[in-house]
């Protein structure tokens, strides 16, 4: 049954059935078709002459009213032509093959026109377009009574409160919500109503509202006032993790002290000790983390929000305030500071190498230009039209990032290959009707929208997904790799980080507020680093190897042994042992007659080259252990030559 049938039949039964018999005769129907139809209204007319009486009937019984003399061609009519207004449950619960989307489309072809046209730039399918067009709009248009051209916003919001009151199959509600969201899209595009289709989630408690959530009376007041203090200068969403905090410590009370009824009964032993031990493993609130406890991170945020509510307050003189501090600096935890996870080098591009081949259009440019940039997911979202800047000459063209995470403005270099994808995709978009931007409701036109509609991060860790897929990127266990879109974002930091640029400019291109959040890349492993490290550990070496000969001896000179094995770098003479630091580098003249064209050696020598031969192959090899590649290559240049002239010896003594 519906709680209100509206009526607006104009005219007697006996006129309305006139009317329709004239109607019938002027359709392209056969004689039988045509004495069916009209034999049909009449028993209806018949049965149930008073329209307004049978309207209010419950719609079971007017289904079946209609069913048995097949009469829904006349009611269909007397809809369209505005004699008759029905409820909207007697319109969703209408059965196939009645023809009022068809009738009503005939009678209203200019607003059935213009919302095709809007269809056709939005690019939806053309089984989408006829749903939305040619099946709901006539159910909502008839239900209110208006044209499509005459919907209004508040019409939609009333459409959804009525789908959910009146007794219609789930199946059938759920249907008519999706394909009213669409028709809103299509009319805020026309122009027809200014609000676009809001998100069907229930939107978010504001600080106020959450505060209003809590228990105790008496410290719901304080809170709620608290709440509107601080977001007028706040951000919201620091606001709202303040007052979450608050209501933590709150809902503790009201089920383990309910007789704490004020702020100023807390006690630090009493209450907000045994908060603090039970708050470090509580429960995760919310349906998302069912099972699960919070984690470090949490705890500490939440410890760090009571601490600045109550030290606000008592700076503020609340009467409500406590006497004494209750949580003290010691209280906080430590936070683990992990470096950035940047991707090594070898997954980095073939990540990206897939990325560069996948389908979806909007992945493809939206990772390279995550990658290429450092922008966080939810600023590449927020880009709008303009924000590519070409200064010309040598500066290029830069990318304007927009307010984001840290409330920083900032600006970055586009290489040639983002550059290109993004003036591709922005030609490719299309006419779009300006948004409202989340943050400060400004219209905005955003660079990602399609079929009028912001694209979210979901499709960017679809395509992130199937890149990995399609370069088979796999973990030690042999499951894919888990790869974050945030980790593009500490890969271009690293990347930077180790190619040497410095940190100031790497913290403007990051758009860090504080330098700590950059230093976090200067602990990264990088060849500056690396360097710095060799350079050290070399004179650290060199220093512990130096020969010191003992006073009182006659030892002039190490013995043979201990030279070999010491960490120089080592040079055979004829005449006693060099001793060259690392840190000092390749002597040029190390071995330099042995390696000279015009050395000549003397044949009744030849043991004393083998033996300087085994020298030098016993350095070669102590270099190569020691990881002294370019000392080990020097040492192999003296052996050959070396061969070379123990060679020529041999065929000087074969030929005598």
């Amino acid at each position: 049954m519906t709680g209100v049938a509206l009526n607006t039949v104009g005219a007697e039964p006996a006129d309305l059935l006139g009317d329709y018999h004239r109607f019938v005769d002027r359709l392209d129907l056969d004689s039988g078709q045509r004495w069916q139809r009209r034999r049909a209204a009449t028993c209806f007319v018949d049965r149930h002459g008073d329209l307004p009486v049978w309207m209010n009937r419950p719609t079971p019984a007017r289904l079946a009213d209609l069913h048995r003399p097949k009469a829904w061609p006349f009611l269909t009519w007397l809809l369209v032509e505005g004699h008759l207004q029905a409820d909207l449950e007697l319109l969703l619960a209408k059965p196939g093959g009645v023809d009022l989307g068809l009738w009503w489309s005939a009678a209203h072809p200019g607003d059935v026109e213009r919302a095709q046209q809007v269809a056709d730039r939005l690019g939806w399918s053309a089984n989408w377009a006829r749903q939305v067009i040619r099946h709901t709009a006539p159910v909502l248009c008839l239900w209110l009574g208006k044209t499509l051209a005459e919907l209004a916003d508040g019409d939609f919001d009333d459409a959804a409160v009525e789908a959910d009151r009146i007794d219609v199959r789930a199946s059938t509600r759920d249907r008519f919500a999706g394909r009213c969201l669409a028709l809103r899209q299509l009319c805020f595009q026309d122009g027809t109503v200014q609000q676009p289709p809001r998100d069907s989630r229930a939107a978010a408690l504001s600080p106020p509202e959450h505060a209003a959530r809590i228990a105790q009376p008496e410290i719901r007041r304080e809170v709620v006032r608290y709440a509107e203090i601080i977001t007028t200068t706040l951000r919201p969403s620091t606001a709202q993790m303040r007052i979450k905090a608050i209501r933590v410590l709150a809902d503790w009370l009201a089920t383990r002290h309910p007789e704490v009824a004020r702020l100023d009964q807390l006690d630090r032993s009493r209450h907000i000790e045994p908060f603090l031990v039970w708050s470090r493993s509580r429960p995760w609130r919310g349906p998302n983390g069912e099972g699960k406890t919070v984690g470090m991170t949490v705890f500490h945020h939440d410890l760090v929000d009571l601490r600045v509510f109550f030290e606000d307050i008592a700076e503020w003189g609340w009467a409500a305030a406590p006497e004494r501090r209750f949580i003290f600096l010691s209280d906080l935890p430590r936070l683990p500071e992990p470096l950035p996870r940047a991707l090594p080098a070898d997954i980095d591009r073939a990540l990206m190498a897939a990325v560069s081949a996948l389908d979806d259009p909007f992945a493809r440019v939206g990772l390279t230009v995550l990658r290429a940039t450092g922008m966080r997911a939810g600023e590449l979202l927020d880009l709008e039209l303009g924000c590519i800047i070409g200064f010309g000459g040598s500066h290029g063209s830069w990318l304007r990032v927009p307010v984001g995470k840290l409330g920083t403005d900032r600006m970055v270099p586009l290489d040639p290959e983002p550059l290109s994808l993004l003036d591709a995709w922005i030609t490719n978009r299309g006419p779009q009707r300006s948004l409202a931007h989340p943050r400060d409701g400004h219209l905005a036109d955003f660079v990602f929208t399609e079929r009028g509609r912001r694209i979210g991060a979901h499709r960017l860790r679809v395509g992130l997904q199937a890149a990995i897929a399609a370069a088979d990127l796999r973990d030690r266990a042999g499951n894919p790799l888990h790869v974050t879109l945030h980790q593009l974002r500490h890969t271009f930091g690293a990347t930077l980080a180790n190619a040497g640029m410095s940190l100031p400019a790497l913290m403007a291109l990051m758009g860090h507020v504080t330098p700590e959040m950059t230093l976090r890349y200067a602990r990264l492993a990088s060849p500056t680093i690396r360097d710095a490290y060799n350079t050290a550990m070399a004179k650290a070496n060199g220093r512990r190897s130096v020969f010191v000969i003992e006073a009182g001896t006659n030892r002039s000179a190490p013995s043979k042994v201990d030279w070999l094995y010491t960490e120089m770098l080592k040079t055979r003479l004829a005449h006693g042992f060099c001793s060259r630091e690392p840190v000092a580098g390749a002597c040029a003249y190390a071995n330099i007659c042995e390696q000279c064209d015009n050395f000549v050696p003397d044949s009744d020598r030849a043991e004393l080259l083998e033996e300087q031969l085994a020298d030098v192959h016993a350095l070669r090899d102590d270099a190569s252990t020691r990881g002294w590649t370019d000392e080990a290559a020097r040492h192999d240049r003296v052996a050959d030559s070396i061969d070379r002239h123990l060679a020529g010896l041999r065929r000087r003594d074969a030929n005598r």
